[in-house]
């Protein structure tokens, strides 16, 4: 019974393993994860392979270039040895051309010439002539000339008569490259190097012969090659071969011509077809070129045991990855396989035959539909953000306006705002399906013909949309030429598809979103005075000031700067009824008007902001009036007019606001959640919660005591201290995890308010806190 059981678990084990793997996406999986590893293990070993080799390479030719460095200073000492001999020979008493001639001494000169040659491991004979003799001295004894150079060394390219004509005439130093000499019946090959003396005479006396067997220097040279087969070479600073050491097939003249040339180093070099390192060293003593040359094949040879090694290695790792690559496949095919569970009782009409994750695709898209559903909601609370407050500088909301396609695509653009109303003269649902009508139509419209997008979304007024033009920046035709096709295009579409008569008060036209609600409240204006504009139906701005005023009045206040501040005041819009004020006050400056009118001016724009106070039914301002009444200067002027409109708009603000006690008790509990968030301002908690920066800042002080900023830093300090005393984290670690990205200026900060550094206060509490008590 027992074996059964066991024979049954096994057979069911087996059926699920086996029914996994038929899913094709699990298939995938596997073979995914063993590309990814193949591929990258694949190129790795490559790429250490070659490594390797080349490492080996650059070792023996590095190993080359010293052994042929030790060749040529081995070299270099041996011709300095010969110099030195020279050089003796020229300042030598016994030497001399007196000396040698008288027979008494002759024999002493020729010891001495023994001596010399035995001081020169490399000499093979050692002969010393004086010019115009026809005897030559060695250590063996005296000889004729023509006898020692024709009997005794018989030279295939040099006789006797050219020996004896270059012995006489030579005033720097020659070389004969290494050749066949006959000696005493024998072949050697041999050097033959000629010396004046003295040196650097420019007119020399006699000339000292030396005769180098060749292998002295081959033998020098074979230790360079060590195991391989290849050629060296020693040339003259004139490109002459000097000597050559061929352990392989010798070179043509036309491959060694090109060795003569080469500059010091390693070189990779085709020879008569065959692939070489050549490797050069220059002597800085003579000025000769060391040449080695070695086939590439050769290093081949000596990889094959780490080719075989990387071979085995490789095919057990791939061995060992494919397996830890099903194990991978498996794991993370379980959430996959449980969502797909998930969906079948979701959705009994799951389809076995598709792929897990064209399933998860279709699932995906539909939340995404959704979401789309929800993009236009996004898109009005940033056009609603942007109309009251302008782009506010934080980057979350920056990104979240660039998101919602609000910026011009094409470029440096230019933004306009329009208001658009309407008399609603239909009751019911029918006014509600016009008001749904066009809210759809302008909520997202481009004219392609025109280059221009429209943005809209409803705000606070009555039977009024806000809509948001965006053109480009540089073009043929005038811009209010553009502006103006644009507002007719979309009073045409509107008159086209709504049994209604549109009004379009249109603002000025500003470079970025940033100066967007100047449009707005211009905007407005202009449509609370449309009936100032064409046909009582489009009203631009910047056409008040012309439509009221007359050409023969004295200058005043401008109309449509007024009537902007007027609106600004209105909505409660702070920003652009201070900048308002500014830029009157700075109009006022620039024009020359006579003292008694610049005094009624100046009552004129006070009497505005008190009689728009009054109108809005803000009466506290009036308690203080006599302080906004004097002044001297038009500074004194522009700071009270600006402290009178800052405080009806913050009435304003306060009579318009909804009225909900919970609301800055929800907004401080999401602060203490989202305090470490780095990228949390006040413009973005404003915007969370759809109340005016002015308002939240205002109404968060008078809740917890302190501002925003201070309240934000407080929360981060009081985390800081925490995690000093009650954990080991690193300074670094800790800083971050509160949202202060900027380490060195919050240690700043730190010992400002605290006295110590965030290390000191550690050590101090924390031995404090050890202590017994």
């Amino acid at each position: 019974m027992s074996k059964s059981s066991f024979k049954s678990s096994v057979v069911s084990s087996f059926r699920m393993s086996w029914n996994s793997f038929k899913s094709k996406l699990l298939l995938k999986y596997v073979l995914s994860y063993i590309l990814m590893f193949l591929v990258p293990l694949t190129g790795v070993t490559v790429i250490i392979y070659e490594n390797a080799i080349n490492d080996l390479r650059r070792e023996i030719e590095q190993t080359n270039v010293n052994q042929l460095s030790q060749v040529k200073s081995t070299i270099d000492e041996r011709m300095n040895e010969l110099q030195q001999i020279t050089s003796r020979i020229a300042y030598d008493k016994q030497l001399s051309s007196y000396m040698v001639h008288r027979p008494y001494y002759e024999m002493e000169a020729i010891d001495a010439l023994g001596n010399y040659k035995a001081n020169s491991s490399i000499l093979e004979d050692l002969f010393l002539y004086f010019h115009q003799d026809e005897n030559i001295y060695s250590y063996r004894g005296l000889t004729n000339v023509h006898i020692a150079f024709g009997n005794f060394y018989q030279y295939g390219n040099w006789n006797s008569e050219q020996i004896y004509r270059d012995l006489n005439e030579i005033k720097q130093p020659m070389i004969r490259p290494a050749e066949n000499v006959n000696v005493n019946s024998r072949k050697d090959s041999m050097l033959t190097l000629l010396f004046p003396i003295k040196p650097n005479d420019l007119y020399p006396t006699a000339t000292v012969v030396y005769l180098v067997d060749e292998t002295k220097l081959t033998g020098v040279m074979d230790s360079m090659l060590s195991n391989f087969s290849g050629n060296s070479y020693i040339f003259t600073q004139d490109g002459q071969l000097l000597t050559s050491n061929n352990h392989g097939n010798a070179l043509p003249q036309q491959v060694l011509e090109s060795l003569s040339s080469l500059e010091p180093g390693i070189h990779s070099m085709k020879l008569d077809g065959v692939q070489h390192s050549v490797v050069s060293v220059r002597s800085t003593e003579n000025n000769w070129n060391y040449v080695a040359a070695i086939p590439s094949y050769q290093f081949f040879s000596k990889v094959v045991h780490i080719q075989t090694l990387f071979l085995l290695v490789f095919f057990i790792t791939v061995l060992f990855g494919i397996i830890v690559a099903i194990l991978l496949a498996k794991r993370q095919y379980h959430p996959i396989r449980d969502l797909i569970e998930f969906t079948k009782r979701k959705s009994p009409d799951y389809d076995t035959t598709r792929n897990e994750w064209d399933w998860i695709k279709q699932t995906i898209h539909d939340y995404s539909a959704r979401i789309d559903t929800q993009e236009p909601f996004v898109r009005n609370q940033c056009l609603l953000l942007l109309f009251k407050h302008g782009k506010p500088d934080d980057p979350e909301i920056e990104r979240m306006v660039a998101g919602a396609g609000l910026e011009h695509p094409h470029g440096q653009g230019l933004y306009v705002s329009l208001i658009l109303a309407w008399d609603d003269n239909l009751e019911g649902e029918e006014s509600s399906n016009i008001r749904q009508r066009l809210q759809e139509m302008l909520s997202e419209l481009e004219f392609p013909d025109l280059q221009a997008r429209v943005y809209g979304v409803e705000f606070s007024t009555k039977d009024q949309l806000a809509l948001l033009v965006s053109i480009p920046a540089q073009a043929q035709e005038p811009v209010r030429t553009r502006i103006e096709k644009v507002v007719e295009a979309i009073k045409d579409m509107i008159i086209g598809h709504a049994p209604i008569v549109p009004y379009l008060g249109v603002g000025m036209p500003y470079p970025d979103l940033a100066s967007i609600n100047q449009s707005f409240i211009e905007a407005a204006t202009a449509i609370d005075n449309r009936i100032l504009g064409s046909n009582g139906r489009v009203t631009y701005f910047e056409q008040l000031q012309d439509m009221i005023a007359s050409p023969t009045e004295a200058y005043w206040i401008p109309k449509k700067l007024m009537l902007k501040l007027e609106q600004s005041l209105k909505q409660g819009n702070e920003t652009v009824a201070t900048q308002v004020i500014a830029d009157l006050i700075a109009e006022i400056k620039e024009a020359a008007v006579p003292a008694p009118l610049l005094r009624c001016i100046c009552f004129d724009l006070l009497n505005s902001l008190l009689r728009t106070a009054h109108e809005l039914g803000v009466s506290e301002v009036f308690a203080g009036i006599q302080n906004f009444s004097v002044f001297e200067t038009l500074e004194e002027l522009e700071v009270r007019s600006t402290s009178l409109a800052v405080s009806i708009c913050q009435q304003v603000e306060r009579n318009t606001e909804t009225d909900q006690p919970s609301l800055i008790e929800d907004i401080v509990a999401y602060v203490d959640q989202k305090f470490a968030d780095y990228t949390l301002s006040l413009e973005h908690v404003a915007l969370k919660y759809s109340v005016s920066i002015s308002y939240l800042s205002r109404s968060f002080k008078e809740k917890v005591g302190h501002n925003f900023t201070q309240y934000i830093w407080q929360r981060r300090m009081d985390q800081v201290t925490r995690l000093l005393v009650n954990t080991t984290a690193p300074l670094k670690e800790i800083i971050e995890q509160v949202g202060y990205l900027d380490a060195p200026n919050f240690i700043r900060k730190f010992k400002k308010e605290t006295g110590y550094t965030p290390g000191q206060y550690r050590k101090l509490f924390t031995a404090a806190k050890k202590e017994p008590e």
